[in-house]
C-alpha cells in the first residue's frame, strides 16, 4: 500500500462558503476532476448517515461507478469543521476496491485552511499493487489540482469549466511548441543539415570553418526548447523566450537567404505560427490552475 494522499490549500473564503461548496453535490462535481457526477441518496432519518452514489467518466464511454458514505460534524468552540466519508466500487474496472478518508476546514484570520488525507485499497491482488505506482500519483494530482480550482473559483469568480478548458488548451500548446522545436532541432540540423542548415550558416561569414558545429549547437538548443516544454515547471517566460527565438532564426534567415522566404512552407510561415502560438499560450497561461500550488506533505 501507498502513502495516503494529503492535500492543503488556504482559500481566502468564509469557511462556510467552502464547506457549502464541498459539500453540495451539484457544485462539488463542477470542480473535482475525480467526479464526473455526485448523488446523495434518501435518508430515512434526519440523523442517518448520508450515503451517495458517484460516477466518473474515463473516456470511451467507459465509467467507474461506486457508493460512499459521508459524515459531517463541527467544533463549536474552534469554528472548525470535518467531514469524515467512505468509499467503494464493486465495478471490476475500479483499481480502487475501498476506500476511506476526511475534509478539514479551519477558520484562520482571513482564509480558511482546507485540507483532505485519504488511503484506498485496491483489487487485481499484485497487479493492483503494480498499476496504483502510477495511478496513487495521478490521484494525488487531480486532487491537488481540484483544490487549486476551488480557490480560484471561490476567490476570484472563474468557473472550474473554464480552469479546465484552460488547461486542456495550455497542454495542446506546451504539445504543439515542443513538436514544432524539436523537428526544427532534429530533422533539418542534426540529421540532414547539408539540406539547407550548413549554407544558412555560411552564409553569414561569422563562423567560417565552424558550420557544422554551430548548426548542431543550435539543434541541441531547440531540443532542449522542446523537452523543456514537456516538463512540469512554469512556462510563461518560456513561451515569451520561445517567440524571441524564432524570431530571430526568423530575421537572421531573412537577411542572408531571402530567396527561402519565397518558397512553399518558408521560414517566414513557420516563424509567423509559431510567434502567434507562443503568444497564446502566453495570454493562455494567465491565472493558470496548477497542482503544485497545494501543499502535498503532511507535517508530522
Amino acid at each position: 500500500m501507498g502513502k495516503p494522499i494529503y492535500v492543503e490549500l488556504d482559500i481566502n473564503a468564509p469557511i462556510d462558503d467552502v464547506w457549502e461548496t464541498t459539500q453540495n453535490p451539484k457544485l462539488h462535481e463542477r470542480w473535482d476532476l475525480r467526479f464526473s457526477q455526485i448523488d446523495y441518496l434518501p435518508k430515512e432519518h434526519e440523523d442517518d448517515v448520508q450515503t451517495f452514489h458517484y460516477e466518473t467518466r474515463i473516456g470511451f464511454g467507459l465509467r467507474i461507478h461506486g457508493i460512499g458514505e459521508s459524515v459531517g460534524s463541527a467544533e463549536k468552540e474552534s469554528g472548525e469543521k470535518v467531514s469524515a466519508l467512505k468509499f467503494s466500487s464493486d465495478q471490476p474496472l475500479s483499481l480502487i476496491k475501498e476506500g476511506r478518508g476526511y475534509w478539514k476546514y479551519e477558520q484562520k484570520e482571513k482564509h480558511t485552511r482546507f485540507l483532505t488525507r485519504y488511503d484506498y485499497d485496491t483489487r487485481f491482488g499484485k497487479a493492483g499493487k503494480l498499476l496504483d505506482v502510477v495511478f496513487r500519483p495521478l490521484m494525488g494530482w487531480a486532487t491537488a489540482w481540484s483544490f487549486a480550482a476551488l480557490k480560484q473559483w471561490l476567490e476570484f469568480g472563474k468557473r472550474p469549466e473554464d480552469s479546465i478548458r484552460q488547461s486542456l488548451l495550455h497542454v495542446l500548446f506546451c504539445v504543439t511548441l515542443a513538436l514544432l522545436w524539436a523537428y526544427q532541432g532534429i530533422i533539418p540540423k542534426l540529421l540532414f543539415p547539408e539540406t539547407g542548415e550548413l549554407d544558412l550558416i555560411a552564409a553569414t561569414g561569422m563562423v567560417s570553418g565552424f558550420e557544422s558545429m554551430v548548426v548542431t549547437a543550435i539543434g541541441l538548443g531547440q531540443l532542449l526548447l522542446a523537452v523543456l516544454f514537456l516538463l512540469p515547471i512554469t512556462k510563461r517566460w518560456l513561451f515569451l523566450l520561445s517567440a524571441i527565438a524564432v524570431a530571430i532564426l526568423g530575421i537572421g534567415a531573412l537577411l542572408t537567404s531571402p530567396y527561402l522566404f519565397a518558397l512553399p512552407f518558408n521560414p517566414g510561415a513557420l516563424t509567423i505560427v509559431t510567434i502567434g502560438v507562443s503568444i497564446a499560450a502566453w495570454v493562455n497561461s494567465k491565472q493558470l490552475v496548477l497542482a503544485r500550488h497545494c501543499k502535498r506533505k503532511e507535517e508530522r
